[in-house]
């Protein structure tokens, strides 16, 4: 995303990540680019530091989970706003040997304590605002990330995580130049970061965000993951980090006197040792879909992202899409976008049984949603969910859908090396800046993900599947996808930004399978994110594109951009096409090994 990381920190990064003494260390970090194509593997993250760690990785040898691992540990350290040690996120995986594919959740956890009313003020009856539980000891979840390092490398890698944390503690030990959006990014949450000792000490020296050209350096961040590296995770689940972690929860770090109000009372929360020893990483199956003769694998729940993705697909490919205009091909994939997510929002949630998951991405079910879209006019929003019972034919109507959004923030990688494995992965501390608290000493923000919950039940009489429980995961938008060609890697892409993951995956599918798009023409084309509201997200330049060619009904809402793709697509001559944003939030860094033919 962001060309930030010095010249020397660059060198070092070959250095540690080979082992090599530094007179053997000649790399020199790749340019900031959003497009790269070449042999030997490839790298595309939302920032050219984290990508020169993962292409490093690959050309001393190792496999793309290991690349992945120490692609992510950096960006804890140059994108702490949206992703680090204290949150946790999805991994999907495929396996060349096997042809298999693999997910990890590492989503984060409620609390033992945490009850169906957790986000409710008892004081009123009524449920907390965002901002209010967001920036409180309420909002953390037990953190999975961690743990996703060590059971992807553990499963699949073919180094140790030690080895990959140490590129990550040297760039946040010896720093790297500010640029306008980190800066941007503290100057958004400064009344929040103001609140607390810990973060205003690291991110508002003076009181105010650090200067754009200004170095930045977080040591305690680096002591961290070097004490992870010496000791393993269980410092961090059972020992000290995690007693620091629960510690902070359940006694924010306040500021004593802080430099900027705020308007709601920091509440702290109960999250034990306890808590922390008891987090496991799951590995549920991936969802499936077959679209136009591809295999579409997405994650699994507690993302709604595999199985949303999967329904729309599946309600998309009883069209022509090919055939119609690019503005009715975008009118329809609005419209699946809008049936998907009242489904989503209705069904959807971290304990939502198998025969209803299956049931949802079945053709025949698909068949009977599809029926709905009306190519001369939108539907009326929201759109009643259907009725998932395996028993299908009609348009039946059902009860009103729940429409809230989970916030936008997360960031995303891609990887694979020359073995053929990918690696599709979202990573996130859910809101730009989590909850605002840093472990004093550690270094690292904390999430607020359990903010992803809903906080009152929203389907009239009908049971809630996102409500709060004891050690629950919220329900999640990430989307890392992978896709296959005849049972070999095709197409690798995912993305940040909150419930509009979703349809950005999905609409990135459309534009590259149905459209024709070159998959760098996908990432950048301009979006629109229909998430069964009565008004569509859309950039500018969709409503440019397209707005005029669409049918009455469609009502939008402008918004300066949405998400920030990675992708790497497999060429059919046996290159790797490595994709990022060429703008969005700054523009991404893709990379390949060589540019080398092959003999």
């Amino acid at each position: 995303m962001r060309t930030r990381v010095l010249v020397t920190a660059t060198v070092a990064l070959a250095t540690l990540v080979a082992g090599a003494p530094p007179a053997q260390a000649k790399r020199t970090e790749p340019p900031k680019q959003p497009v790269a194509v070449g042999y030997g593997g490839a790298v595309s993250t939302v920032d050219p530091t984290a990508t020169a760690v993962g292409l490093d990785v690959l050309r001393r040898g190792g496999n793309a989970v290991d690349a992945a691992v120490a692609a992510a540990a950096t960006l804890g350290v140059t994108e702490p706003f949206s992703a680090g040690i204290g949150g946790g996120g999805f991994l999907v995986y495929y396996e060349a040997r096997t042809g298999r594919v693999h997910t990890i959740d590492g989503r984060e956890a409620a609390p033992a304590s945490m009850t169906a009313t957790s986000f409710v003020d008892p004081a009123t009856g009524q449920p907390y605002r965002f901002d209010e539980a967001r920036i409180s000891g309420l909002s953390v979840g037990v953190p999975g990330t961690l743990l996703t390092w060590r059971d992807a490398l553990a499963r699949w890698g073919t180094r140790p995580l030690a080895q990959m944390l140490r590129p990550a503690a040297r760039v946040a030990e010896e720093g790297f130049t500010v640029d306008e959006t980190f800066a941007s990014q503290i100057a958004a949450n400064q009344a929040a970061f103001a609140q607390f000792s810990s973060t205003s000490a690291l991110y508002l020296p003076g009181g105010r965000p650090p200067a754009v050209g200004s170095t930045f350096r977080n040591p305690d961040l680096a002591d961290t993951y070097r004490l992870i590296a010496r000791r393993g995770t269980d410092v961090f689940y059972r020992g000290e980090v995690g007693r620091d972690l629960a510690a902070t929860v359940t006694r924010p770090p306040l500021a004593a006197r802080p430099t900027e109000s705020w308007p709601y009372p920091i509440r702290p929360a109960t999250m034990t040792t306890a808590d922390l020893a008891r987090y496991r990483t799951r590995f549920p199956a991936p969802t499936r879909s077959d679209y136009r003769g591809y295999e579409v694998y997405g994650m699994s729940t507690p993302s709604s992202g595999g199985v949303a993705v999967s329904e729309a697909l599946n309600i998309l490919e009883r069209f022509d899409l090919r055939s119609m205009t690019p503005a009715q091909a975008m009118h329809h994939y609005l419209e699946a976008s809008a049936l998907s997510f009242a489904d989503r929002n209705r069904y959807v949630g971290d304990d939502t049984s198998q025969r209803i998951l299956r049931e949802l991405v079945t053709d025949a079910y698909a068949g009977e949603r599809a029926c709905h879209i009306d190519p001369s006019a939108a539907l009326p929003k929201p759109v009643a969910p259907g009725v998932p019972d395996g028993s299908y034919g009609g348009c039946p109507a059902a009860t009103a859908a729940d429409t809230r959004d989970d916030r936008m923030s997360t960031t995303n990688l891609t990887v694979a090396d020359r073995w053929g494995n990918v690696v599709e992965y979202t990573l996130t501390i859910e809101a730009t800046g989590g909850n605002g608290m840093v472990v004093p000493g550690r270094g690292f923000l904390l999430n607020n993900e359990l903010t992803d919950f809903n906080f009152a039940p929203t389907q009239g009489s009908a049971p809630d599947p996102n409500l709060p429980a004891p050690g629950k995961r919220p329900r999640s938008s990430m989307s890392p996808t992978i896709v296959l060609a005849d049972g070999r890697p095709f197409l690798a892409v995912g993305t940040p930004g909150g419930a509009t993951i979703i349809t950005t995956v999905l609409q990135m599918l459309v534009n590259r399978i149905d459209r024709g798009m070159t998959l760098p023409e996908a990432l950048a084309a301009p979006r629109a994110s229909q998430r069964n509201g009565a008004s569509t997200q859309a950039e500018p330049a969709f409503v440019s594109a397209y707005g005029e060619g669409l049918p009455p009904g469609h009502v939008f809402a402008p918004t300066a951009e949405i998400g920030a793709a990675t992708g790497i697509e497999f060429l059919p001559d046996g290159r790797v096409l490595a994709a990022a944003e060429p703008v969005r939030r700054g523009g991404g860094a893709a990379a390949v090994v060589g540019r080398w033919a092959r003999p």
